[in-house]
């Protein structure tokens, strides 16, 4: 059963000095493209919330055609209204291509060796289905036993009314009924999954880590771009 992807590489990275973090390499690799890598596995559409980097040295693309890029708004919005761009990208295709999945699969960008974690929790996530089960969710548990959820499979439909309900929070608090996805400007995920039956998926070690610092960077062999050799850190 594939799944269509949102990848979330839209966040300042202040903990790395402004350094964005689908800019930093692995062998030569850039976190962006090891995410869309990952993500390839999931079978369907895959939509980067986040700026579209800039082709490579020598002209040619960093990350294939298909892939499709929207911000989310306003921009640095966080990971709920990251997710709720992804989602309104994915709806949006064009005349005759296939409709949206009924899973979605959310990956941050900046954890490096993700593909058998997500790989995991997709599978788990398809047997949960086949077996009509009524999780809303499957999300990746590490190895230090705490839930990432930014490694994960939603049923498309689950996400939606709770993105609904948040907006419709939004505006009986406000009063403003012209409210979008600024509704979700600065919630945090677990706002967005308040509700939801999730499943925890234990994933290979190490699948599950991520760059929250240069330390972190340092442990998992990640650098930056050369471009960013001014950076203090150096």
């Amino acid at each position: 059963m594939p799944a269509d992807v949102i990848v979330l590489a839209g966040g300042r990275s202040s903990r790395l000095g402004g350094v964005a973090k689908a800019s930093l390499l692995h062998d030569g690799r850039t976190l962006l493209q090891l995410a869309i890598a990952s993500a390839r596995s999931a079978g369907g559409r895959i939509v980067v919330v986040g700026p579209e980097p800039d082709d490579g040295p020598d002209g040619r693309a960093v990350v294939p055609s298909a892939v499709r890029f929207t911000r989310e708004r306003p921009a640095f919005g966080g990971p709920a209204a990251a997710i709720a761009a992804g989602l309104v990208s994915l709806r949006e295709r064009p005349p005759g291509d296939e409709p949206p999945a009924a899973l979605v699969a959310v990956l941050a960008c900046d954890m490096p060796f993700a593909a058998p974690a997500l790989a995991a929790v997709l599978a788990a996530a398809e047997q949960a289905v086949d077996a009509t089960t009524e999780y809303d969710g499957w999300v990746a548990l590490d190895e230090s036993g705490r839930a990432q959820q930014l490694l994960a499979v939603y049923r498309v439909a689950s996400l939606e009314r709770r993105i609904a309900a948040l907006r419709a929070e939004a505006q009986g608090t406000s009063g403003d009924t012209a409210l979008g996805d600024t509704a979700l400007d600065g919630r945090a995920v677990r706002s967005l999954l308040t509700g939801l039956s999730l499943q925890e998926v234990p994933v290979p070690v190490g699948g599950a880590s991520d760059v929250d610092s240069w330390d972190d960077a340092a442990r998992l062999g990640i650098s930056h771009p050369p471009r960013s050799k001014e950076h203090p850190h150096e």
